[in-house]
């Protein structure tokens, strides 16, 4: 419970500020992604060694301390230069804040469920993983109704604030989890996990679980990457007004979310507990090429959908995202129990905060040059389906990578660690 309500405040936090940067981006169209994820990439390789660096030297609850610590204090940075948006440019800032935001979202989430992984057993983590999830599900439906109430009131800069202050929340709680709930013998809160800071990247290469998830990051997260670049043009044609944009991105967020919080009440949690999280990756690649098939018949223009007239494009994108919050995430991160304690720190940091950025660069980039040669947006929905069913084949192996250790191992492992030192 306490980890649901965590991860509630860690997804309101994120929310509140996801449509602020969403309207900076369809302020500039699509042009401008690849320069945005560009220089995220590439802070992103930046911050690895030195996230390594502190996850070397200092014990969780130091890490998990100085790291939201760091992000609650750059959210209340940004509240004079919101103020002054207009007289900044949307461009200018929208560079800013679109990579401290995708910073902000991938370590602090990732950092979460590192955490997680480090405190419950893969067992466990087939049940309680999916719960946790809803708690953050239901944050992030929170966030975007807290955005639409606030936003036409105090405006868009006082939302930082009001984010930020579920981020303190949110620290509070898992420093009291860290100290006080632990169900591996392993994982010791005042105990340094160690290691080389290069880790994360070594591991990469070493690692056939982490090739799989690095390339089913690139795989699957650049069709919703995909749907976004394509949303970004839309919304530049469509709806020019900044308070607008910001309502129009917070409504997806909210479709997207309350989709994901129906699959953890339902299909996820048993998908994990009487098929495993093999099955649980392979189905959400599935509506990824059943989605972008129906782009590429219908087209994007608007559709009825139970007697709601929305863009094809809305559709595409609230879906992919559902699925990739209410099913995909919960079965990546259970997996992530039955590897080292390093690996899930380093190795699951560097998969979700730099791969995942290199393969938004790619997508970007590649939407940008098809856009150039001329290729309409159903092609590249034709070429997403394509990419989608090979993201189905390697889900499908992922969860049978050699390196995964028995989910038995794991549990005996966890109560009888053989390695002291180690532990």
């Amino acid at each position: 419970m306490l980890s649901a309500v965590a991860f509630f405040f860690v997804m309101t936090a994120y929310y509140i500020i996801r449509p602020v940067r969403d309207q900076l981006s369809g302020a500039v169209g699509s042009q401008s992604l690849p320069l945005f994820y560009a220089s995220t990439f590439g802070v992103m390789l930046l911050l690895t060694p030195v996230f390594g660096a502190l996850v070397s030297h200092f014990p969780r609850r130091r890490l998990l301390g100085w790291s939201y610590s760091f992000f609650v204090a750059c959210l209340l940075a940004f509240v004079p230069a919101f103020m002054a948006q207009d007289r900044i440019g949307a461009r200018a800032l929208g560079v800013g804040f679109f990579i401290w935001v995708s910073v902000f979202n991938l370590f602090v989430v990732s950092l979460f469920w590192s955490f997680m992984a480090d405190i419950f057993q893969s067992v466990q983590a087939r049940r309680i993983f999916p719960l946790i999830a809803l708690g953050g599900m239901a944050g992030a439906i929170f966030g975007p109704l807290v955005t639409k109430a606030l936003v036409q009131v105090i405006g868009v800069a006082a939302l930082l604030v009001v984010s930020a202050a579920a981020l303190v929340f949110a620290l509070v709680l898992l420093l009291n989890l860290s100290s006080r709930h632990d169900c591996r013998a392993e994982a010791r809160d005042g105990e340094v996990i160690g290691g080389s800071l290069w880790a994360g990247i070594k591991e990469l290469w070493t690692r056939p679980f982490l090739r799989y998830m690095a390339i089913l990051m690139v795989l699957g997260d650049g069709i919703g990457t995909l749907a976004y670049a394509l949303m970004a043009d839309y919304t530049k044609a469509h709806i020019p007004d900044r308070i607008a944009r910001t309502s129009f991105y917070n409504d997806l967020d909210l479709a997207a979310n309350l989709l994901g919080v129906v699959l953890q009440l339902t299909l996820t949690r048993w998908l994990l507990i009487r098929k495993g999280a093999g099955a649980a990756l392979v189905v959400p690649s599935l509506v990824n090429f059943v989605l972008l098939l129906l782009v590429v018949v219908l087209g994007i223009g608007n559709v009825n959908l139970l007697g709601l007239v929305v863009p094809m494009l809305s559709i595409m994108m609230v879906g992919s995202r559902g699925f990739a919050y209410g099913m995909t995430k919960p079965a990546v991160d259970a997996l992530y129990t039955r590897v080292p304690r390093e690996t899930r720190y380093k190795g699951k940091n560097f998969v979700e905060t730099a791969i995942w950025r290199f393969g938004d660069v790619l997508v970007t980039s590649g939407v940008s040059l098809l856009g150039t040669l001329g290729v309409a947006a159903t092609g590249m929905a034709g070429i997403g389906a394509g990419v989608s069913a090979l993201a189905t084949w390697v889900a499908a192996r992922a969860a049978r990578s050699p390196d995964l250790l028995p989910e038995q191992q794991v549990a005996k492992a966890s109560a009888h660690p053989s390695n002291p030192a180690e532990a």
